[in-house]
């Protein structure tokens, strides 16, 4: 991590809209609908305050991780065209500001999960901030053209810790929905980096475009995403799938499986000529494809509380 020590001046003084972009809403957003998931999934009646709180306590452990990953990467996100806008290297907020903030939301959400639920999810919920922010952030990142892979497993907890808040236990079913997470989160990254390589470069992080090429990309894209579509189909024939979920992951997979080949079945010289408009299609489906699928489990638990649903 290089030292970033922009002042603010006051022209650029902090807001608390600052303080918030350090805690990543947008991936925050998925944070919570993916615990709310696992939450509502589960096969036990959750009293809707501890529902609530639960799904809080996530939220903020989330946005601790964010606020801690932008701390560190503070350096490598100065570089970045995507990332030089974040509050740390356009100089809005200090890097110990932002240290401190996740710190402190790391411990306030672990602590009230544990006392709003139980203790093995406020364990989870620790080990995943660990996870994302040292394991992943601090030594992965920066080490292996595997980073994505590896790191898409911290994005993956949150519906596991939402089942594990409403249950006290583990399941199949809670981490066949990580699998979900897991295995969706490469092509979707990687379908990013396609066009966003230059970033990459400068920036000196392994992403797969640069230390294998993008020919080696498009494969290991179309690769991913057919094991994805297997899971993603096949978890229909579980506790937490049915015809509805089954419908829904049909139509979202074929979209996806099409989409994947088409990225696979074209050159640089053909993404150049229309500005990687295949892989820009590809990476908006993906935003689409995890909450359609997290959507349709949600509506099957729905459905089974009405005595319908599955199969």
């Amino acid at each position: 991590m290089t030292d970033i020590t922009n002042t603010p001046t006051s022209e650029y003084d902090a807001q608390l809209g600052d303080y918030f972009a350090l805690l990543k809403p947008r991936v925050m957003s998925l944070v919570v609908f993916t615990a709310l998931v696992g939450l509502l999934a589960a096969p036990v009646a959750v009293n809707p305050v501890v529902g609530f709180s639960a799904i809080l306590f996530i939220a903020i452990g989330g946005g601790a991780s964010g606020a801690l990953n932008m701390w560190w990467d503070a350096d490598i996100d100065a570089v970045m065209r995507r990332t030089r806008g974040r509050p740390i290297p356009s100089g809005r907020v200090q890097p110990g500001e932002a240290l401190t903030l996740g710190v402190a939301l790391s411990g306030l959400s672990v602590m009230m999960l544990g006392l709003a639920t139980n203790l093995l999810a406020a364990g989870m919920l620790l080990f995943t901030i660990l996870f994302y922010a040292v394991f992943y952030t601090m030594w992965l990142k920066r080490l292996t053209p595997q980073n994505i892979v590896i790191g898409g497993a911290a994005g993956a907890f949150p519906p596991v810790i939402g089942w594990v808040a409403a249950t006290g236990s583990f399941s199949v079913e809670a981490w066949l929905m990580f699998a979900l997470i897991f295995m969706w989160t490469p092509p979707h990254f990687w379908a990013l980096a396609l066009f966003m390589r230059s970033d990459y470069d400068d920036a000196k992080v392994p992403m797969l475009t640069v230390t294998h090429g993008r020919p080696a990309t498009r494969l290991h894209i179309l690769v991913y995403t057919v094991l994805l579509a297997a899971l993603a189909i096949g978890t229909a024939f579980t506790a937490i799938g049915g015809i509805f979920y089954f419908a829904v992951a049909l139509v979202l997979n074929a979209a996806f499986l099409i989409g994947a080949y088409r990225i696979w079945n074209r050159d640089e010289v053909m993404a150049e000529g229309d500005d990687y408009a295949e892989e820009r299609k590809f990476f908006r489906l993906s935003l689409a494809y995890l909450f359609l699928h997290f959507g349709a489990i949600l509506g099957e638990a729905a459905l089974r509380t009405f005595g319908l649903g599955g199969w």
